[in-house]
């Protein structure tokens, strides 16, 4: 479980119940205060009972309630501190931010999602991954608007490097393409939420071809996570004007990144002679310099 619990908080909130979720919303919304109210002040302040709340503590991987509320009282302190890094005195961008200061919060709301991602990501599941597309015989990628993105990111970094891999936004082709996919082959799904009906579908009929499966999301109890062999796990920050399809792109080219790399380093000279062979390939579509004419 991860140790940061704001992190742990967000991943957890959509499998708690409402009176749970509203917990959870109430620390995230004001970790410092939290961690000052007694059990029963925070159940109050959370229209639940005192029990509810504490069963919400070991739900989220806490013995009681004074390690949860040790652990708030760090997590604001940490979080005090980065914030005074980036010259911000709240991370939620507001209505009469100048663009300054919405600058300042959007480079402290993106180092937080990568550095998270970083310190959440599970480094045996992302060698399971890497390996298997290494060997794969092909790649499948699925992801819609957003995710798509990241999708269509990760296929043309594997495809520099000389590896068949597809990048799937429309869910018809998706589903083909997974259809008619061999054992070996890898099929990723980038799904925020891990939710997305299009998402699901591509995995499970990948699944059904004998592909190894990866989910790539923020929960990583979702639907998606659950039916993949592999989860890749993104921590990533909603606010009012920051909601998944601007924090979750962050965190997911952070693992785009990581599998390319190491894909990369599994085969060093091939993919020398490959990214070689591509750059020479786009020499002719660059503009002429003056000073390359005369």
């Amino acid at each position: 479980m991860n140790d940061d619990i704001l992190v742990r908080l967000r991943q957890a909130r959509p499998t708690l119940r409402r009176s749970e979720q509203r917990i959870a919303d109430a620390a995230l919304a004001d970790p410092a205060a939290v961690s000052e109210l007694s059990i029963t002040e925070l159940a109050a302040r959370c229209g639940t009972s005192p029990t509810t709340v504490a069963r919400f503590c070991r739900n989220v991987g806490f013995e009681g309630y004074k390690s949860f509320s040790l652990a708030m009282a760090r997590a604001a302190v940490n979080e005090s501190g980065r914030r005074f890094e980036f010259g911000v005195s709240e991370g939620d961008i507001e209505l009469g931010d100048s663009t300054g200061e919405v600058a300042r919060k959007l480079a402290f709301q993106e180092a937080r999602a990568v550095e998270d991602t970083a310190e959440l990501l599970d480094l045996r599941q992302a060698d399971r991954v890497i390996n298997a597309i290494v060997e794969a015989p092909s790649i499948d990628i699925y992801g819609s608007a957003s995710s798509g993105l990241a999708a269509q990111d990760l296929s043309q970094k594997l495809r520099r490097i000389g590896y068949y891999a597809s990048a799937w936004s429309d869910p018809h082709l998706a589903l083909t393409s997974a259809a008619v996919l061999h054992p070996g082959a890898v099929a990723i799904a980038f799904s925020h939420s891990g939710e997305t009906v299009d998402a699901l579908s591509a995995i499970e009929t990948a699944h059904q071809a004998g592909a190894f499966t990866v989910a790539v999301t923020n929960y990583p109890d979702s639907p998606l996570a659950q039916m993949s062999d592999a989860i890749l796990a993104t921590a990533s920050r909603e606010t009012r004007f920051r909601y998944g399809a601007m924090s979750s792109r962050m965190a997911q080219l952070m693992i785009v990144d990581v599998i390319f790399i190491g894909v990369a380093q599994r085969n060093p000279e091939t993919v020398t002679a490959s990214l070689t062979a591509t750059l020479n390939a786009l020499q002719g579509r660059r503009r002429a310099r003056a000073n390359d004419v005369n």
